[in-house]
């Protein structure tokens, strides 16, 4: 069969590359085309876009770059109509995502929904166009079976994917004195900075995060860099700061961390699953956060707390991300720190909650077992 994947950021490029591998396992005829990153080519996806072409972040980043999303609208849609897959799967990314869904729709293409947008955040009118344009909706956090329930809306819960992931990762780890050397790291602990995967995010979170580095001198700081992002920039934020970055091996650092300072998206996941306590930062334009406050309806921004239902780690949004503010509850959760322990003894319940490893080869047997139904039987 032919599968059309569409993943508008680096976290859908990790989701959708497990995805990639494990639909061509499911059907040895797969074919495969993709809007996503250089993990889902390398999985064996042929790759039509990357999303360094196509992640806009927030309400102002969009409007600003409005031509460019139409656009990217137009080429994708162009390329659908010329493949005629039998799905296109869409992976998070909604505001892009639920217009090709609506026009896939119409072409009478099926749609596959993997990692639901977070419409139990905000903008839940959304829910209507999922349910109108979505043939089959994954959701990988439990706690969001309910929220569709209400809304009469059958959803899928297989396990969350990162979980796989990391796992994965750790199969393959060397020990910690080893991955330390091999990072050029010296015996001192190490505080992870996950600063995001997009320009508009570095800019405005990693300066606060590499400010608090000289106020630990018993500490090295690390920036997980982005592949995709100029090297120019991490370098002209860090400027004299004692803070050394190192691209491409987040996970590596992770592992060897005491302690992160991690903006707020799928990295709050991956810090919990490396037991390593973090607090979470997040800054965004004036107008999104405006917008955000307005109309978010969670209690929470980090998927940790959120999965949880109550504060594990702390969050530090628009103006609370400081110098000061970071600096104090950094201290709280080094080893010596009276949150370390506290917060890893919730990751392990965390662990628990999100369930057992293999989420992505059973949502590909799903797909693959569905789209071999008649739709009159779905």
């Amino acid at each position: 069969m032919k599968y059309f994947i569409i993943a508008g950021e680096p976290s859908g490029d990790l989701h959708g590359s497990n995805l990639v591998r494990n639909l061509m396992m499911a059907d040895r005829d797969a074919v495969i085309e993709c809007w996503g990153g250089d993990l889902m080519r390398e999985a064996g996806a042929g790759l039509l876009k990357h999303y360094n072409e196509t992640a806009f972040m927030g309400a102002w980043e969009v409007l600003v770059n409005i031509r460019k999303v139409k656009a990217n609208f137009r080429e994708c849609r162009n390329q659908i109509a010329e493949m005629r897959p039998d799905v296109v799967i869409l992976i998070d990314y909604p505001g892009f995502n639920l217009r090709i869904a609506r026009y896939v729709k119409k072409m009478g293409i099926r749609v596959f929904y993997y990692i639901s947008p977070k419409v139990w955040a905000w903008r839940e009118g959304r829910v209507t166009q999922l349910k109108k344009y979505v043939d089959r909706l994954y959701i990988i956090f439990p706690f969001e079976r309910e929220f569709f329930r209400r809304h009469g809306f059958g959803v899928t819960y297989l396990g969350n994917p990162l979980v796989d992931h990391v796992e994965s990762w750790h199969t393959m780890a060397h020990d910690r004195d080893s991955l330390k050397a091999s990072l050029g790291l010296d015996r001192r602990p190490v505080v992870a900075l996950l600063a995001g995967s997009r320009q508009q995010e570095v800019n405005k979170i990693l300066p606060p995060m590499v400010s608090v580095a000289a106020g630990f001198p018993d500490y090295q700081f690390v920036v997980a860099a982005m592949d995709h992002l100029p090297a120019e920039l991490y370098d002209r934020i860090i400027g004299s700061n004692p803070v050394r970055k190192i691209n491409g091996r987040t996970y590596d650092l992770l592992s060897v961390a005491e302690a992160a300072l991690v903006t707020s998206g799928t990295a709050t996941m991956e810090a919990a699953l490396f037991n390593v306590p973090q607090v979470v930062c997040y800054r965004t334009s004036s107008l999104t956060y405006s917008l955000a406050k307005r109309f978010v309806r969670v209690r929470f921004l980090s998927l940790v707390n959120l999965i949880m239902d109550r504060e594990v780690v702390r969050e530090l949004i628009q103006d609370d991300l400081t110098q000061v503010r970071l600096h104090s509850e950094l201290q709280d959760i080094i080893a010596t720190g009276f949150r370390h322990e506290i917060i890893r003894r919730d990751y392990r319940e965390l662990r628990q909650i999100m369930g057992e490893s293999g989420a992505s080869s059973r949502v590909a047997e799903d797909m693959v077992r569905n789209l071999h139904e008649p739709l009159a039987k779905r």
